[in-house]
């Protein structure tokens, strides 16, 4: 290489070198001229930071003071917790399964079925916009309300007490609800009565249409010595969808309507001086009612001589008809039957085939349920003497050594007591033969031997009596 060659080399690399440095340089220029314009941000950034510190420091520093005093004046408040943890308050509703007045206990689909029926109306009559956006609303109807259903919440009670208050009929029927679990809800079942002192009859209104059903099962019960006829008013219509009838059977109370079924007898050729009560005591020698009427004359209120019955235990019906029909009560002969269309050629023949037998109530399983009552040591013999057999003092002490005669064969007979007639009076048991014996188990021997009997052309009838009730000479 020539010196011209290298020269230029040297040249070009110096000038290269230049190049670089005079970069170098006005970069180090640049960054010397931007580096005080960036500290003095980075400067204005940091006060802002320790500003916003302080700030925040003073606030909460504020609020833990704030909550400090509260918690001094409302220590009961004083409760610990996080404001992002707090429970959401449950939303109430107000307008969802709320039924309308008066139709607390109508389900939804009685209610649809009401409104099918045409006795609610299906809509309301909402409010309407005028074309001046005034709001009119029609002339108010009611859409549900307690008058709806009045009148099948309403019950006619007959033959209640003389004399009876409102009150004593209320807390009476609320009482009985409740002893019969019939009550749908807390509370009184009644909420109000009306009675009419004149006529002497009542009305019962009840809160749910449900319960008013259940309390027919009332019609019958015995209250101040008055058994109490209950029926529904002359304006109740049936609701759709809902029962008519009771769904209980209230233990005791026998009721005044016997509906027509198989189980329906009919009771014909009783005298006419015989009352409810005597006619009942003698069908009741066979078992317990479930339900009695003794037609009366609606003019006279005496007796037609005809009555119909139901028992509470069905199969009784055939021993209560043998026993009965053809029993000479005085001067008539009974004619016991089933009241069923159709039964009663069934019934007479059946009556040719099966003999008079009774079972023996001392010996069954459950005696509070069969026919007689609690076994005690007094029998009672019904049917067998006539109250004019006892007039004539010789006749009167014959039926008596009869009766201790034969009844001396099954145990050691106590006392014999035979209510006598009086002129001018009402003599209780008039008629009834009471015989006590030393043990419950002679009278059951009794009771068993002299049930379904003849005694002067009369099937014998027996029952059990109170012997406390026997020697206070109560013998109703």
């Amino acid at each position: 290489m020539s010196d011209f060659d290298e020269f230029e080399r040297q040249l070009s690399e110096n000038k290269q070198g230049d190049r670089l440095n005079g970069h170098e340089r006005d970069k180090e220029n640049r960054h010397r001229r931007r580096s005080p314009s960036r500290s003095r941000s980075r400067e204005r950034k940091r006060r802002s930071r320790e500003r916003r510190s302080r700030e925040r420091r003073s606030d909460s520093k504020d609020r833990r003071h704030r909550r400090s005093d509260h918690t001094q004046n409302h220590p009961q408040e004083n409760v610990s917790r996080s404001p992002h943890r707090e429970k959401k308050k449950m939303k109430i509703k107000k307008y969802w399964d709320v039924p309308p007045p008066g139709f607390e206990h109508v389900t939804p689909m009685q209610y649809k079925a009401m409104q099918a029926a045409g006795q609610i109306p299906a809509t309301a009559l909402l409010p309407t916009m005028t074309p001046d956006g005034l709001a009119v609303t029609p002339t108010p109807v009611p859409v549900v309300g307690s008058q709806m259903t009045r009148q099948a919440r309403r019950l006619y009670v007959g033959n209640i007490p003389f004399g009876i208050t409102e009150e004593a009929m209320m807390d009476f029927f609320n009482a009985q609800m409740r002893l019969g679990g019939l009550t749908q809800a807390p509370g009184n079942a009644v909420l109000a009565v009306q009675i009419n002192q004149d006529k002497n009859f009542a009305f019962l209104e009840f809160r749910s249409v449900d319960e008013t059903t259940q309390a027919m099962a009332f019609d019958g019960i015995i209250f101040q010595a008055q058994s109490l006829k209950i029926r529904r008013p002359h304006d109740y219509q049936p609701l759709p969808g809902m029962s008519e009838n009771p769904s209980v059977y209230v233990p005791g109370v026998v009721s005044t309507v016997v509906p027509d079924s198989i189980h329906k007898l009919f009771i014909g050729g009783l005298p006419n001086y015989l009352n409810d009560d005597q006619v009942k005591e003698l069908l009741t020698s066979f078992g317990p009612l479930k339900a009695f009427n003794l037609v009366k004359d609606s003019a006279t209120g005496l007796s037609k001589g005809y009555a119909f019955c139901e028992y509470v235990d069905v199969n009784i019906n055939d021993q209560a008809i043998a026993g009965l029909n053809g029993m000479q009560l005085a001067d008539k002969k009974l004619l016991v039957q089933r009241a069923s269309v159709g039964a009663k050629n069934a019934t007479m023949t059946s009556i040719n085939e099966i003999p008079v037998t009774l079972q023996v109530p001392g010996l069954m399983t459950n005696p509070m349920v069969q026919m007689g009552g609690i076994p005690t040591e007094v029998l009672c013999l019904m049917n067998m003497v006539a109250p004019e057999e006892l007039l004539d003092d010789d006749e009167y002490e014959e039926i008596v050594e009869d009766v201790r005669e034969e009844c001396s064969k099954y145990g050691q007979v106590k006392s014999i007591e035979i209510p006598r007639p009086v002129d001018g009076l009402e003599v209780p048991g008039t008629g009834k033969i009471f015989v006590e014996f030393t043990s419950v188990f002679d009278s059951q021997k009794a009771m068993q031997a002299l049930t379904g009997r003849k005694f002067a052309n009369r099937v014998v009838v027996t029952k059990y009596c109170d012997p406390d009730a026997y020697h206070r000479r109560d013998f109703w």
